[in-house]
């Protein structure tokens, strides 16, 4: 099934880089979908912090003006030609470009589509999608995580960080953290993190030195970037892998071969979810994993803020302020 006519919808456009007062509030008509595409109504956004490095010019884009964000949940309002599996009113979540999910509807690929259980609320669902596959990847894909395994997560008062250490738990893995403040080491602490260590006050290398004996840990998960990268470096065991999957204090300085050698051995991988999520059956299987984890209660998911979608420069001013532990959401209404 196709719409006859356009829909109209509103949102977020980017017409220059620059803090969250660039972002422009617009109105436009969607056409109908196409070939395997799907048009859906969203109802709950997530934010997330490429979205702030979007806007602020860190990423590259191809022009102006464009939309922002990946990851939403709402209904299947119509279907394109060649599509099938999927229903009208069917509710899904989905993370996928063009950037466009600030907005109350866009178009989307099918084959990235993805069935929401009736068990995961909207708000929960585009607040967890790209935080919790991620998470998922980097426990199973990335560093297969075993029972007894002493991993370190930075930002692990974060999105991303409080379900990895809810998840590594399950897993058997003792969770080393680092975050912020005594505050976000209290988060951390009920959300699973064994050892959470404030950066602040502490260096987070000697304190992993000691918690392990001085053996160090097999996998740092690092989306802080260049503020912890060489300490990170050190945390590892011989032969130990550096996951660096962010980069929230800017990108780390270059770094030789030779030294992966002289630092045991290691490992040095810049993981992204599209290359972990590149099949359709891949996508489901990580999907459908997370959402087993979250409808069975082993893993929470903290939403620290839910705002209008109008709301969305303010929701990126929260974001840049380090102020939040989980996520943020906006919300579409009527």
């Amino acid at each position: 099934m196709t719409l006859d006519t356009g829909t109209p919808a509103e949102g977020w456009r980017l017409h220059q880089h620059g803090g969250p007062e660039v972002l422009t509030w617009a109105q436009w008509t969607i056409p109908a979908p196409g070939p395997g595409q799907v048009l859906m109504r969203n109802t709950a956004i997530g934010v997330n912090y490429r979205d702030v490095l979007v806007r602020a010019g860190a990423h590259a884009v191809k022009g102006f003006p464009i939309g922002l964000g990946l990851e939403s949940a709402g209904v299947i309002e119509a279907i394109g030609p060649g599509v099938e599996g999927l229903t009208i009113g069917q509710r899904i979540v989905c993370v996928a470009g063009p950037d466009g999910a600030y907005a109350t509807a866009r178009l989307v690929p099918a084959a990235r589509v993805i069935p929401l259980p009736n068990a995961i609320d909207d708000a929960i669902a585009a607040s967890m999608m790209i935080r919790g596959m991620t998470a998922r990847y980097l426990l199973h894909d990335t560093y297969a995580v075993q029972p007894g395994d002493t991993i370190l997560i930075h930002a692990a008062a974060g999105g991303v960080g409080l379900i990895v250490c809810q998840w590594a738990k399950r897993l058997g893995a003792t969770v080393i953290g680092t975050v912020g403040s005594r505050e976000k080491a209290e988060i951390a602490r009920a959300h699973g993190c064994d050892y959470p260590i404030v950066y602040t006050e502490e260096d987070f290398a000697a304190r992993v030195r000691e918690i392990t004996g001085g053996k160090g840990v097999p996998v740092v998960y690092d989306s802080v970037g260049k503020d912890t990268f060489e300490g990170s470096l050190s945390c590892l065991r011989p032969r130990g892998i550096m996951a660096s999957f962010g980069e929230a204090s800017g990108d780390p300085e270059p770094i030789a071969p030779r030294r992966l050698g002289q630092l045991g051995s290691i490992f040095l991988t810049h993981p992204s979810l599209p290359d972990y999520t590149a099949t359709r059956a891949d996508l489901l299987k990580c999907a459908n994993d997370l959402f087993a984890q979250v409808a069975s209660g082993l893993v929470r998911i903290s939403v620290h803020a839910r705002l209008a979608l109008r709301e969305a420069p303010a929701a990126h001013a929260l974001l840049e302020s380090r102020g939040t532990s989980g996520s943020i959401v906006l919300t579409v209404t009527g």
